[in-house]
């Protein structure tokens, strides 16, 4: 088996920042879909998976402690984790003491797909976590600006005071394109409002209104950016919202008007 911190390119030592700052690196880069190799990517993947989890990584760096822990190796890029049962259900949860397999991992984890809404404003989401017995539905807060594949641990709130990790994955919106805490959009306009300039009005990604300037000879396909109107994070500054200006042509012109502009262009 391949050593995972070598794999991801850090210290035995390294942080959660700096593993997770790692692995997206390397994720990025061999990503098959940017014709990166596809099994390089499933061991960037394998790794970050150990060493991204807290109590998956005091394992690996101290197989023989208690508990267990069980992994099959099964074909090229292959690998298989017990836990991945329960994950196709959307959670995982381990069990309390057995006789001979040590003391119970005080975690649950579960997996929460939200909106990019849910991502600009926060708030409160009450979500059902498995247990062995059934599901309990627990209260939990939506970081603002968390992004996808990110994992949060709430603080004994999961069943049985374990502590509760969430894995959260944002589901794409074809309106909206994300790059950090930006957020890219597209708005029509008249081609006359891209010529000489106009004032027009979009509403960001929680429905408010805003009111814009197009300039004067604006390109179409140019973006105008409007600073601290993107997506707002835990801590620190907003980002800006780009909005794409899309031309309207018209259905038809004027004869005089078009005139006009055949003089213009012999200029």
């Amino acid at each position: 088996m391949s050593d995972h911190y070598q794999t991801l390119g850090v210290q035995r030592n390294a942080t959660p920042d700096e593993i997770k700052k790692a692995y997206r690196k390397l994720a990025g880069l061999h990503h098959p879909d940017k014709g990166g190799d596809k099994l390089k990517f499933q061991e960037i993947q394998k790794a970050y998976e150990v060493l991204g989890d807290d109590s998956k990584r005091g394992q690996y760096d101290n197989p023989h402690q208690g508990g267990f822990h069980f992994e099959f190796n099964g074909g090229p890029g292959g690998g298989f984790d017990f836990n991945n049962i329960f994950s196709m259900f959307g959670q995982q949860f381990h069990g309390g003491p057995q006789p001979g397999r040590g003391p119970r991992q005080q975690f649950t984890r579960m997996s929460l797909w939200v909106t990019l809404q849910d991502v600009a404003s926060g708030g409160k989401r009450a979500v059902n976590v498995g247990t062995q017995h059934g599901t309990s539905t627990i209260e939990i807060e939506i970081p603002l600006g968390i992004n996808d594949g990110d994992n949060v641990q709430y603080a004994g709130i999961g069943p049985g005071g374990t502590d509760l990790i969430v894995n959260f994955r944002i589901h794409n919106n074809p309106k909206w394109q994300r790059s950090g805490l930006n957020l890219t959009t597209d708005h029509q306009v008249s081609i006359w409002d891209c010529l000489v300039g106009g004032e027009t009005e979009i509403k960001d990604i929680l429905g408010n209104p805003i009111s814009i300037s197009i300039p004067p000879c604006s390109q179409p396909g140019g973006l105008l950016r409007l600073k601290g109107r993107g997506l707002s994070p835990r801590q620190g500054p907003p980002g800006d919202l780009l909005v794409r200006i899309q031309a309207k042509m018209p259905s038809s012109i004027d004869t005089e008007l078009a005139e006009l502009i055949k003089q213009q262009q012999k200029k």
